[in-house]
């Protein structure tokens, strides 16, 4: 039996062609280079190679994406430790 591959973060939930296209220029290509970076690491490195394009939501987004749930799902608790986490050194 094949093992299943995992999506290509368009195809997961949150991502869309903007962000999918967003994480391919930081080398995020598939869930297990999303998985590897976490959603905060790979906010970081979008956000760094987009400055004035990336969004908070974008950290909601992966976040979500990768606990399978809508990212309006996050408590606000949740959010904030996101961003403190993102904004950390």
């Amino acid at each position: 039996m094949m093992a299943e591959k995992k999506p290509h973060p368009g195809r997961l939930m949150n991502i869309g062609p903007v962000s999918t296209g967003w994480l391919n220029d930081a080398g995020i290509h598939n869930q297990e280079d999303l998985e590897a970076l976490g959603a905060v690491g790979a906010y970081r490195l979008v956000k760094a190679l987009h400055p004035d394009k990336v969004s908070l939501n974008l950290l909601y987004g992966l976040e979500a994406a990768l606990t399978d749930r809508h990212w309006n799902s996050l408590s606000p608790e949740e959010k904030a430790a996101l961003r403190a986490a993102a904004e950390g050194d």
